[in-house]
């Protein structure tokens, strides 16, 4: 009798936990894993913003339409354009246009889903993807580069100093141009060259690592790889699953020079010669991410989003670190800002490749989304920056013959 119960009460003790267990297990489906408890072999991925508020009216969307499309014919009068725009507000599109070709030797015109080439603009999506990394506890916004990149040879430059363009490295489309021994531009260069050439030919910081800025293009270079150490896939593929794929970026891409050499959209000079590839095109991270103002917009929308990052971090990456001399330009986390004394903050970002040129626009306060690419030379991309005055205080001077709208 007594074993028998003994037994009972086993069988009983048993049911009672796989119950446990199993409401444990629903319930655990039901939370979402913040960043910070993903297991190691999870990559962090970005979440897409929908259903902002509040919708826009038809009356608020036609008054603006209106300005920006005023503004863009005097940009781009006589149909100009050789590129893509857009212009959004709370994720909603007010006005978009989309001009020229893409290629002109087989005709093909560029359309809402042409990827173009973001120039510089890649490294506001290579700083996201960072960004997420830390957000992850996968690496620390201060941790120093070698720790990483074990052939690294600044000691003091860290994943910050990166990011905000502060480590004091040199640019390497110099390095590797004006010296035959250090690299044969026969050869097209990859990232892991800039590292070893950096490693092993003596090249030295142009300045002791954050006393100053100093816009440099190794900097993403060496982000790119971190990105591709910590997550143990090329570039190319955490990007796509950290950033591209969850956000349904289905037009971007990170430019491979094997696979997509013959069929990007090339770039043209401004008399519309076409521009060749030279040894600096295979290298990733500071550009070559191709992509459209319709996939730019769904990735803005998410960067503004409340569960981009933890509060602090996310407050980090619009600081300006830059502040050694006084002025309204600065540089935080992979964007560029402009401070007036006004109080009032700009952040943006432009581009320019061979004869690509870009301007990403974000105004987090009124949820505005300004974004234009170009594969024509031309610095008229970089005027958009004007229509912020249409959505607040940004005290841009009015240019000759130019009046408010």
């Amino acid at each position: 009798m007594e074993m028998n119960f003994i037994k009972n009460a086993n069988i009983l003790q048993i049911l009672i936990l796989i119950l446990v267990l199993s409401s444990c297990t629903k319930e655990k489906k039901k939370v979402q894993l913040s960043d910070a408890l993903l297991p190691k072999s999870t990559l962090p991925k970005m979440k897409p913003l929908t259903n902002e508020h509040p919708k826009l009216t038809a009356e608020y969307i036609n008054s603006k339409k209106r300005s920006v499309e005023s503004f863009y014919n005097k940009t781009w009068p006589n149909n100009s354009a050789n590129g893509s725009f857009l212009v959004a507000q709370n994720g909603q599109i007010i006005y978009e246009n989309y001009e020229g070709y893409a290629n002109k030797r087989d005709k093909r015109l560029i359309t809402s889903t042409t990827p173009l080439h973001l120039a510089s603009v890649s490294k506001v999506l290579t700083a996201t993807a960072v960004l997420k990394l830390i957000n992850a506890k996968r690496i620390d916004l201060d941790q120093k580069v070698n720790t990483i990149l074990k052939e690294f040879p600044y000691p003091d430059v860290t994943i910050k100093t990166l990011l905000d363009h502060r480590s004091g490295m040199r640019n390497y489309a110099y390095f590797t141009d004006r010296d035959k021994t250090v690299w044969d531009r026969h050869n097209r260069l990859t990232n892991q060259d800039i590292l070893t050439i950096m490693a092993t030919k003596d090249i030295g910081l142009e300045f002791k690592t954050d006393t100053r800025f100093s816009y440099c293009n190794t900097n993403y270079a060496m982000l790119a790889l971190i990105i591709e150490k910590i997550t143990k896939l090329p570039y190319k593929e955490a990007m796509r699953q950290i950033i591209f794929k969850p956000l349904g970026m289905k037009n971007t891409y990170v430019f491979d020079y094997e696979r997509d050499k013959d069929t990007i959209a090339p770039s043209y000079k401004g008399n519309g010669v076409e521009i060749g590839k030279d040894y600096l095109d295979a290298v990733y991270g500071d550009k070559n991410i191709y992509s459209t103002p319709r996939d730019l917009l769904k990735f803005d929308r998410a960067r503004n989003s409340g569960v981009f990052l933890n509060p602090k971090l996310f407050k980090e990456v619009f600081e300006g670190y830059s502040n050694e001399r006084a002025g309204e330009k600065n540089y935080g986390l992979g964007i560029r800002i402009i401070n007036w004394k006004t109080g009032q903050n700009f952040y943006f970002h432009n581009g320019w490749w061979h004869g690509n040129t870009s301007s990403y626009i974000t105004l987090p306060k009124e949820k505005v989304t300004i974004i234009a690419l170009s594969n024509k030379f031309t610095t008229r991309t970089y005027q958009v920056r004007k229509l912020s005055r249409l959505f607040g205080d940004y005290p841009f001077p009015l240019g000759k013959g130019e009046k408010e709208e």
